[in-house]
């Protein structure tokens, strides 16, 4: 994918992710900072402890021999996805992180920028629910630029993610 068309589908996926928010009537913030990725220092810039940051990983889970399947974790951001707890969840006989290319293909951003929305079915959100006891997450809004804070409850009415003890 070209660097072009790389920044342009992020913007898409940026301007789909407001526009649900806003058909939802979702209470949130647009926070502009320096281009940072990294869930330490992103949080730093945004003023958000690191419990209250989204931290989105994309994970490959394989089922038997030949199927495989991918889920959105999204932990608190001062904890570690654990890929144990993925591969038991959906019965898996593997579970390792994504490679770069199919975690931005399936999120529709580049790494560091990934929400904890997913817009593809083939991509399953699971949220920790370690992450749901804050009044507010934050997140890259699918951009190294920008954050959003958005309300807890207006995530899980929007998002409607599956929850399950994935982080360690």
């Amino acid at each position: 994918m070209s660097e072009e068309s790389t920044v342009g589908e992020q913007h898409d996926t940026y301007a789909k992710l407001t526009g649900l928010l806003d058909e939802h009537g979702a209470a949130y913030r647009i926070i502009e900072h320096e281009e940072q990725g990294a869930t330490e220092a992103v949080s730093a810039l945004r003023g958000n402890t690191l419990a209250q940051a989204a931290k989105c990983i994309v994970v490959m889970v394989k089922i038997g021999k030949k199927e495989k399947r991918y889920v959105l974790a999204v932990v608190p951001g001062d904890r570690r996805v654990d890929l144990g707890a993925v591969k038991a969840l959906l019965g898996g006989s593997y579970a390792g992180f994504a490679t770069p290319e199919a975690a931005e293909r399936l999120a529709r951003s580049v790494s560091g920028t990934i929400l904890p929305f997913s817009f593809d079915p083939e991509l399953e959100l699971v949220v920790d629910p370690g992450l749901l006891v804050h009044e507010e997450i934050f997140f890259n809004a699918a951009r190294l630029d920008r954050s959003l804070a958005l309300r807890t409850a207006d995530y899980v009415a929007i998002a409607e993610p599956r929850t399950a003890d994935i982080a360690g």
